[in-house]
């Protein structure tokens, strides 16, 4: 065995180790389902910022999207490492305060529980449930990311690395939690830092002539990827593919479970602003990680290694292979497992959560009129994850031997349709002071079938789907979101001026 793989060896047994150790530090003081959702510790703003940063950027910053950067150049990395995180940004900031507010005043644990609460409506709260499901797709991607640079790693079959990661994050899950999450994921944050310096530095020397030099250098390669618009890409050809979606989607997308309630951690009410500051700083140094890809397509140029032609998904990993002396590779592979593993403990967390409390309990409660005990549902919680494991494992694998182009157009077609869905309700529940329910519901309903309608049949009227095998679902899901929230406020409107249908005070 060389050097480098018995060192990757080696820190992925002593990362383990870690892990388990946090997880069995705060898995000690779970004893209910809020305590697994929330905790029942008073964290620092600023390990709360680190959790937010390594659960946010997760590996589709790290491993996934600088593959699409190798391919489609600048325009991919513009549209990824600048437009996304600022809209992303200003939306963290306007939604944050207002949302902590009310979920803090009605202990919610989740998403689903606080639109919910929000809007006086069990059924609305059983449908985000059902939404939430859709987030499978992108425990999927970070698991195809990790099989992949793992596997490079370590020389392994990646069917055995998929079920090796699987059973570990899935199980250790079972009985971390909150508590054990922010714990880890302070960790995870604090060497994707330190990586994220590595990898950006690595291609330092192709600055040697400046920035129009590294820019030619593209450019003598490909004229199309030194473009701000890459019109032979299927995914950043032009203005509103780079700009107007992602600045849509970036805005929308901090509507997910595992990043917009990470501010319920927080226990005090100044803590916030620390936290956001904390948050957003880590997190614009791990958007700019995508660069790699730049770096990796002028060592590649034409995209095959030892005539073998380099998949988007496994431009990192190769890169990682190739580039790094085996001390600082191992480095690096150690911090893009953290950057896996952080998002996705904040997904099993708050996937299971929320089948766990706000869908079967709902379900349970409506059908039958009695409650289940915290006990059972401390329980069920854990039996809801293997599950969660045993689909994920399925999903993966065919993702990993028959993926379109890259798994992220896999997951970003489930977890779109999720954020689309919960942007109005989150929005309008936060800034509007009444607000009728039905406003919302349309809203969200009306984001889900535009979405799933456009990307599915979209060739019949919309162009940029004629005569393409990858489709963009940034398209649709920019659309969708317009859409719903025009609906959501012409609904809201025509109810308020007639007086009818129940609405509620915001926060």
């Amino acid at each position: 065995m060389d050097p480098k793989t018995l060192a990757s060896w080696l820190l992925v047994l002593a990362y383990m180790a870690t892990i388990l150790v946090l997880v069995v530090r705060g898995a000690r003081r779970n004893k209910s389902v809020a305590d697994y959702a929330v905790g029942n510790i008073a964290f620092s703003p600023i390990a709360v910022g680190l959790a937010l940063a390594a659960s946010t950027t997760s590996a589709a910053t790290f491993i996934i999207n600088p593959g699409l950067v190798a391919y489609f150049g600048l325009s991919a990395a513009f549209g990824l490492c600048v437009v996304l995180p600022i809209s992303m940004f200003l939306s963290l900031v306007v939604l944050t305060k207002g949302f902590r507010k009310y979920g803090e005043s009605v202990k919610a644990l989740t998403l689903s529980q606080w639109v919910g609460d929000r809007y006086k409506s069990r059924p609305f709260a059983i449908f985000f449930a059902f939404l939430s499901l859709l987030l499978v797709t992108f425990i999927v991607l970070i698991l195809v990311g990790l099989t992949k640079v793992v596997g490079a790693s370590l020389g392994l079959n990646e069917t055995l690395v998929l079920a090796g990661l699987v059973v570990f994050s899935f199980g250790y899950m079972m009985f971390g939690g909150a508590n054990s999450m922010v714990y880890t994921n302070t960790v995870q944050g604090v060497i994707m830092l330190v990586v994220a310096v590595i990898l950006l530095g690595s291609g330092w020397e192709h600055f040697s002539e400046g920035v129009s030099g590294f820019v030619g250098k593209l450019r003598a390669i490909d004229p199309n990827l030194a473009s701000l618009y890459n019109v032979e890409s299927p995914l950043f050809r032009d203005g509103f593919e780079v700009i107007f979606c992602t600045v849509v989607v970036g805005a929308a997308i901090v509507c997910q479970p595992h990043i917009i309630t990470k501010s319920l951690l927080l226990k005090k009410e100044r803590d916030v602003n620390r936290y956001l500051v904390v948050g957003i700083i880590v997190q614009m140094l791990f958007f700019l990680v995508v660069i790699v890809g730049l770096y990796a397509r002028l060592e590649f140029p034409d995209l095959t290694l030892e005539g073998q032609p380099i998949a988007p998904d496994s431009v990192t990993s190769t890169y990682l292979v190739t580039q790094f002396s085996w001390f600082v590779g191992v480095l690096v592979f150690l911090g893009l497992i953290s950057a896996g593993m952080s998002t996705l403990e904040g997904l099993i967390q708050s996937m299971s959560i929320i089948i766990t409390n706000d869908l079967i309990h709902n379900l349970h409660d409506w059908i039958t009129g009695r409650s289940l005990t915290d006990r059972y549902l401390f329980v069920l919680n854990r039996v809801v994850i293997a599950g969660l494991a045993a689909v994920a494992f399925g999903l993966a694998y065919w993702q990993l031997i028959a993926p379109n182009l890259s798994v992220i157009i896999f997951a970003q077609l489930g977890v779109y349709a999720y954020f689309a869905a919960a942007f109005v309700p989150v929005l309008f529940g936060t800034f509007l002071h009444e607000t009728p329910r039905q406003a919302v519901m349309a809203a969200a309903v009306t984001a889900v079938v535009i979405h799933f309608a456009l990307y599915y049949t979209g060739q019949g009227f919309f162009p940029y789907y004629i005569g393409v095998s990858v489709k963009n679902p940034g398209i649709s899901t920019a659309l969708a979101v317009v859409a719903a929230t025009v609906v959501g406020s012409v609904v809201h409107v025509l109810l308020r001026r007639k007086g009818g249908g129940p609405s509620e005070t915001a926060a």
